[in-house]
């Protein structure tokens, strides 16, 4: 069998596909996986070794093979080398039959009366594939006329739209799965039992030595007033968890300890404790805290 593709394109090539679906494959993040992980590189070197080796002994089979006939035979062979192949053969044919032209020696019998200083105008058929196309965009508009314009089919602007419905969607979907990606800014008021029974469990092992188990207050201010030295709001919260408290007296910062998603647990949790009694209450530090959209929504009913 003949080889149309020389071995130097058709090594890199088969290489390079195995390496894609080796990169399709293994989850390695931001790097490739040859970078990421060194046992892919060593499998990928392997894999290369291999197809230069088979190369070269399907090369190597073919020369002996070739060695071993006789002179006509070799000559026979090399005749065969030649030729075309019948794939080739098919692409010239169908190239030729597209151009929808006549050969040179039958031009005599489509030659018009127009002659230009002996330039003589060849009367051809347009070419098959300008003839193919221009139907093809003529069925093409009548349905697309159809659809649009007498069924009222989804426009670009209400696909738009529900495009971003669904990434909307999508979005909220990832979140539940990749809820360390929260920040002070981005953070919201959890509300689900998994997460408030989760956050009291942060709560009891790391706050309770300062802030008591009902939120009263100790070493740590009371959660239990509605008094907070750096704001309250899940917001506040969340970032005087993650960055610490006031420099020097406050509380430590606690991003290197704990997770985004279980700042934002425990943070949702403590938030309860605010308007409960707790047993020795400390005095309240800090200003009274008053959310700016409840604020804001509270103006808004009483104009109305």
């Amino acid at each position: 069998m003949r080889n149309f593709i020389p071995s130097w394109i058709r090594v890199p090539v088969i290489f390079f596909i195995i390496m894609g679906i080796v990169e399709y494959t293994i989850d390695s993040g931001d790097q490739p996986a040859f970078i990421e992980k060194p046992m892919v590189l060593l499998f990928l070197i392997l894999v290369l070794l291999i197809i230069i080796a088979i190369e070269a002994i399907v090369s190597s089979i073919k020369n002996v093979l070739y060695q071993s006939l006789d002179e006509e035979a070799k000559a026979r062979f090399e005749l065969k080398q030649t030729e075309p192949s019948k794939a080739i053969q098919w692409i010239n044919k169908t190239y030729i039959k597209l151009l929808g032209s006549k050969p040179i020696e039958e031009e005599h019998d489509i030659i018009l009366d127009h002659n230009y200083d002996g330039i003589k105008e060849l009367d051809n058929n347009l070419p098959p594939w300008w003839l193919y196309g221009f139907y093809a965009s003529i069925i093409f508009a009548a349905i697309y006329l159809v659809r649009f314009h007498v069924l009222n089919g989804e426009n670009q602007y209400e696909e738009l739209e529900s495009d971003l419905v669904q990434a909307r969607i999508d979005i909220e979907e990832y979140k539940k799965h990749a809820k360390d990606l929260v920040d002070f800014n981005t953070v919201e008021l959890l509300t689900d039992a998994g997460d408030l029974k989760a956050g009291q469990k942060i709560f009891e092992m790391n706050c309770v030595a300062c802030h008591k188990a009902d939120g009263g207050g100790g070493i740590g201010p009371n959660l239990t007033d509605k008094h907070w030295i750096l704001g309250g709001g899940i917001k506040n919260v969340f970032k005087t968890i993650s960055e610490g408290g006031r420099d020097g007296k406050g509380m430590i910062a606690w991003k290197q300890s704990l997770k985004p998603n279980e700042m934002a647990q425990v943070a949702s949790y403590l938030l309860q404790f605010e308007g409960t009694t707790p047993a020795e209450p400390k005095a309240p530090e800090g200003d009274i805290w008053i959310d700016d959209n409840v604020a804001t929504e509270t103006e808004d009913l009483k104009e109305d």
